[in-house]
């Protein structure tokens, strides 16, 4: 019977270690993706404000174009003015020396058609002028209403993201001091919980008072669903080791995976969710010291807004 016994614990044990590796290899793909597409979403926010930039730097040019061409129409008006003026005096000019001599006479007239081949140059270059101030102008109208439009989508995203936190904040303001904060910076929302908050050491079961905190949360993600949400796991770097998980990067998959169960079962949109789990290798603190080791095992959930409609802007 005992023999028996010790057969089925080692099949059991083999067993183990097999869907452990498994899942280790799927863990790391999935957190591979993550990676490569938390850097697009870096990436797309400093190509949206480079874009930005650029359409600035081309509103100021046409402005300062705009300018010069308005300055240079004044002169030629002031110019088209004076011919005509002298076109006048040489008109009463002509009349009173046609009682002169033919020669006089002629040399008036080339004279005068003279003038008038000045003023019909003036004033074709004067229409070409007018017609290239009157594209640059709307192509100015274009550029200005195309950067409103993008100041104004990137405005509004930011007032969301800006009331997301303040929703978040009024949620968790219970579970201030236990370990939680809630930050916005860099257009995202980074909701931090400490592991003391959430998991028994060495465990990546969720603790009531912790899943209380990340339902409350949930609550308030479920009714946002233009934004992305990357659940990371951290831990510190105290060497870790069990049956079923091989080491802290394993373990730190695993609580971020258990965080986004939870939010998954409160109504939140599974395709806004990526989970990732980080390790000991992004630390917020030292881990020389024992407060610095808690810090560094944390959930950290990032909240980042959809550029999708100002991609599309850019792209028209």
């Amino acid at each position: 019977m005992f023999k028996k016994i010790v057969v089925i614990v080692v099949i059991m044990f083999t067993l183990n270690s097999c869907v452990s590796k498994k899942l280790y290899q799927e863990l790391e793909g999935k957190y591979s993706n993550l990676r490569s597409s938390n850097s697009d979403l870096i990436k797309e926010k400093d190509d949206l404000l480079a874009s930005k930039k650029a359409l600035e730097e081309t509103l100021n040019k046409l402005k300062s174009e705009y300018a010069n061409l308005s300055t240079q129409k004044e002169i030629l008006d002031n110019n088209l003015a004076s011919l005509q003026n002298k076109y006048k005096n040489l008109e009463e000019s002509y009349t009173i020396l046609s009682t002169q001599s033919s020669k006089k006479l002629a040399e008036q007239a080339a004279k005068n058609q003279q003038l008038l081949l000045e003023l019909e140059t003036k004033e074709r270059k004067m229409a070409l002028e007018s017609a290239r101030l009157e594209e640059l102008q709307k192509e100015l109208s274009k550029r200005s209403e195309q950067i409103n439009e993008l100041q104004s989508l990137i405005d509004a995203k930011e007032a969301q993201m800006q009331q997301l936190k303040n929703a978040i904040s009024k949620a968790l303001h219970n579970f201030e001091g236990k370990g939680l904060t809630v930050v916005h910076k860099n257009g995202k929302i980074y909701v931090s919980m400490e592991n003391k908050l959430l998991f028994d050491s060495g465990s990546w079961a969720v603790g009531s008072e912790g899943k209380k905190a990340v339902e409350q949360l949930a609550s308030v993600l479920a009714e946002n669903n233009d934004i992305h949400m990357l659940i990371e796991g951290h831990t510190d770097n105290d060497p870790y080791a069990s049956a079923v998980l091989l080491d802290n990067w394993d373990l730190s998959v695993k609580r971020a995976t258990a965080i986004v169960r939870i939010l998954k079962d409160k109504g939140v949109n599974p395709t806004q969710i990526t989970a990732a789990g980080r390790g000991e290798f992004v630390p917020v603190d030292t881990n020389k010291t024992i407060e610095g080791k808690a810090k560094n095992r944390r959930i950290e959930i990032i909240l980042a807004p959809n550029f999708d409609e100002i991609s599309k802007l850019l792209n028209e």
